[in-house]
């Protein structure tokens, strides 16, 4: 009777601090978690084919998922509201791509060749001048006393510079036959990347069913909505980015053109592309043009602060708010670090996609606690 008792006693020990300890259920899947991530980083050399082939076909998916997002609201509401066929705006949506992209070549093309080479052409006598400006401001009397820490200075940087040109070159040499795999990824990129648009627009809605399908019932409502929020959150991001930046490069075009900088056109599509990065984009965009600015004339220099002003205040005030709203509910000091981050672990791709997978990610752990809230004893 008294061995019954300890073993009863033992028993129940047992079952208070383990089997019936929250506590140490989560301590235990945790380390099964960290197990699990142990093991797959020890056979992370079995998945090598697959992240190979998904890399392969990342950039076509990405760039027709541009595409889709720009253009499915268009198809969308053709069909329901005038029911005509989505093959129909699809075709007539591609021919329309077409023909701007033919435009583009024939108009804007010719005209950015001869900017790029003009500035290519004319960036020795911009050095010279630097440097003459340079020197100028070494002699001027009023620095006497800090001119050996200047020419120091100098020293320093055109010995950086010159080592880094020098070690550019070298790697550019050494990957040579890489430039030309970028360069052939990119023809496959733009060949393919028409096809699965295609099909990505006919199709688009019939991927969230298909992919609940797989679901346990019980989860299929969730999961739905979970596909749906993500779809909404990053259609709505994409978008808007892309009509900012597209503004962004037609206010620079025309500020830029009516003030008379050089180069103007081509800096303005600096502008808008450097755009898709939240924040500094457009400051980064703007030290070329400053650049030239300064070895143009003063007043020219003053000229490009009062289009850059112009710029930010209908961005800020009109643009962004109207296209954007406040959609992705991010404080701006979660956006900074955020891009921080990213540019520190994936480069200007990690700033560029940071934030829309920053939201997809969010809308899962929302999504993923609301449901452990409803059917967790804990929240009763």
């Amino acid at each position: 009777m008294e061995l019954k008792n300890k073993k009863d006693n033992e028993k129940s020990i047992f079952n208070s601090w383990i089997v019936n300890n929250r506590f140490s259920i989560f301590l235990l899947n945790t380390l099964l978690l960290f197990l699990t991530i142990f093991i797959f980083n020890k056979i992370a050399f079995l998945l090598t084919p697959v992240l190979t082939f998904v890399n392969a076909i990342m950039p076509a998916v990405i760039l027709a998922g541009v595409q889709y997002y720009l253009m499915n609201p268009i198809v969308d509401c053709l069909e329901q509201k005038y029911r005509i066929p989505r093959i129909v705006t699809i075709l007539a949506l591609f021919m329309v791509v077409l023909i701007i992209l033919i435009l583009i070549v024939n108009t804007l093309l010719p005209v950015i060749e001869a900017q790029t080479k003009s500035l290519i052409d004319h960036w020795p006598s911009y050095w010279d001048s630097g440097q003459e400006a340079l020197r100028h401001l070494l002699h001027d009397p009023r620095l006497d006393g800090i001119r050996s820490d200047l020419n120091d200075a100098v020293s320093n940087a055109q010995s950086i510079l010159f080592n880094t040109g020098k070690a550019s070159f070298n790697l550019f040499l050494e990957n040579l036959f890489g430039a030309v795999n970028v360069i052939s990824m990119l023809i496959v990129t733009l060949l393919t990347a028409p096809f699965i648009l295609f099909f990505m627009l006919k199709d688009g809605k019939k991927i969230n069913p298909y992919l609940t399908s797989f679901m346990p019932p019980r989860l299929q409502n969730v999961f739905s909505k979970l596909l749906h929020d993500i779809n909404i959150a990053v259609s709505s991001y994409v978008r808007g980015q892309l009509i900012v930046a597209f503004w962004v490069g037609v206010m620079f075009a025309v500020g830029y053109t009516t003030i008379g900088l050089k180069y103007g056109l081509t800096l303005a599509i600096l502008a808008a592309c450097l755009n898709l990065i939240p924040y500094f984009g457009t400051l980064i965009s703007l030290i070329p043009a400053i650049i030239i600015g300064i070895l143009d004339s003063p007043v020219m220099l003053l000229k490009i602060f009062v289009v850059f002003f112009i710029e930010q205040l209908i961005e800020g005030r009109f643009i962004s708010p109207l296209v954007m709203g406040s959609k992705m509910k991010m404080n701006p000091v979660t956006t900074i670090l955020l891009l921080i981050g990213a540019n520190s672990v994936a480069g200007l791709l990690g700033v560029i996609f940071a934030i829309p997978i920053y939201a997809g990610i969010k809308i899962i752990v929302v999504q993923v606690f609301d449901y452990y809230r409803k059917n967790s004893s804990l929240y009763k």
